[in-house]
């Protein structure tokens, strides 16, 4: 649990400092590679990681990204320039995506297949709660301590983790040691970075960046072709091919996508819907959303006792994300004639049936991958929902921003003095264009929730077809 907070914790907790971080070092127009590195880096270490702890031992493994991960949070501490900061934050998510990924393979390598859905709740509820935990954390340290201290604080954790791993069983690796993909390696990267960029790329809602967005993405289009012709004929795959052509594990990948790209776009845009429309000061806003994290843990940690005692597993996320889906277009279409307390009420729900579904996807996927490949099986969950994730991300936004254009540039304009000042910001229009702002940016943002509604929709399909349905 320890390296799996450490992992999430760090992808969220540099959000906050990214302003102080720009104005000491300078070069603010990079500072947004701070986060997509480690996002990157991450990313691409996660298959890396899964095969090589099947091949060498997932236990030895971990003392490899625990190590590079303090080391890499020291260097991001002692940075004395933004290239020197991403550098570190590239091996930090070296790192970082071994942590997630052995994390899951080693709760399947030492809990019974029946007990797993318990366990894997509970790394569920470490995930949001980390997620929660970043942000806050990130603020309090930077405004009293500095930037810095909120790379120092991993250092700690990390050591403390690699304590904790000293206690577990020593287990040899069972797969192939000594061959390893470099060519799936190299394609894999050429698929994930320029995907990755031009995610980032399409959030900015710019259409001037549109165009460098398509060739990137055509790029990894073609990187992706040429990495699956490559893993097909590969003795031992860096990404397993016959693993992913299992009905039950392609489909669990595909609804983890899903559902790392309706959570992610809910927790991302709801912060900015309460502060643009409600008016929610960043701390107001960090309080509405304990209760849709509380929600998700709390979700996670009862469906993983269910899967435990039932054995039943697939039913659990279908209904969920029918409830999440149904709660979604509730949220977008009342929204507007919610009380603040009424919308946490709804998103605490909504979240509570979206935490049905990770701890099922990861039992499914080791249950038909087996012993030898529980890595390799870890990894392509997290490949799956990382990509889904930021894939989601970007829809939502450019959504939103569609949205906002559509009612004029002037809506657009107004939309960025509301993020910064809130409702104030249109003290000085008269009263009935101020309510004809704050209608068109609610008209954009119900285009948003139900652009989740649709994410979570489709993670259902998914999860109703998956074959395996009980373990």
């Amino acid at each position: 649990m320890v390296p799996m907070f450490l992992a999430v914790m760090d992808q969220t907790i540099v959000a906050a400092a990214l302003p102080a971080i720009a104005a000491e070092l300078g070069d603010p127009e990079r500072v947004s590679w701070i986060v997509v590195s480690y996002l990157m880096a991450a990313t691409i270490a996660a298959p890396v990681y899964g095969r090589l702890g099947d091949s060498y031992g997932r236990r030895r493994l971990m003392f490899v990204a625990l190590a590079m991960f303090i080391v890499a949070s020291l260097l991001c501490a002692v940075s004395i320039s933004t290239e020197m900061l991403v550098a570190g934050r590239v091996l930090q998510g070296l790192g970082g995506g071994g942590l997630m990924t052995l994390s899951q393979a080693l709760i399947g390598e030492t809990i019974p297949p029946r007990e797993r859905g318990r366990f894997q709740g509970y790394l569920a509820g470490i995930v949001v709660s980390a997620s929660t935990f970043g942000p806050v954390a990130g603020g309090f340290l930077t405004q009293y301590y500095g930037w810095r201290s909120i790379f120092l604080v991993s250092a700690p954790l990390g050591l403390l983790a690699l304590f904790l791993t000293l206690r577990l069983p020593a287990r040899a690796g069972s797969g192939h040691p000594g061959r390893f993909d470099a060519g799936g390696l190299v394609l894999l990267i050429a698929f994930i970075a320029p995907l990755l960029v031009a995610l980032e790329q399409m959030q900015k809602a710019d259409p001037s960046a549109l165009p460098r967005a398509l060739a990137l993405t055509v790029l990894s289009v073609i990187s992706l072709l040429c990495l699956i012709w490559r893993e097909k004929r590969a003795a031992v795959p860096l990404l397993p091919i016959a693993l992913l052509r299992q009905p039950s594990v392609w489909r669990a990948d595909a609804l983890a996508a899903c559902h790392g790209a309706a959570l992610v776009s809910l927790t991302t845009f709801i912060p900015i819907y309460l502060r643009v429309v409600r008016g929610a000061s960043p701390s107001e806003s960090g309080l509405l959303l304990l209760p849709l994290t509380v929600g998700v843990g709390l979700g996670s940690i009862l469906t993983g006792r269910l899967v435990s005692r039932t054995g039943y597993t697939a039913i659990f996320p279908s209904l969920g994300l029918l409830g999440a889906t149904m709660t979604m277009v509730l949220v977008a279409y009342g929204a507007p004639y919610l009380t603040v307390t009424q919308l946490a009420l709804a998103l605490s729900a909504c979240a509570l049936f979206m935490g049905t579904t990770m701890g099922v996807v990861q039992v499914t996927v080791q249950s038909e991958a087996g012993h030898d490949m529980l890595g390799a099986a870890a990894a392509s969950v997290q490949l799956s929902r990382s990509i889904g994730a930021g894939l989601g991300a970007a829809i939502v936004g450019a959504v939103l921003f569609m949205a906002l254009r559509s009612q004029g540039a002037a809506v657009t304009d107004l939309f960025g003095h509301l993020l910064q000042e809130g409702p104030s910001a249109l003290d000085m229009l008269p009263a009935a264009e101020r309510g004809a702002v704050l209608l068109s940016v609610a008209d954009g943002f119900r285009a948003a929730f139900l652009t989740i509604a649709a994410f979570a929709g489709l993670g259902m399909v998914f999860a109703w077809t998956i074959p395996l349905r009980r373990i």
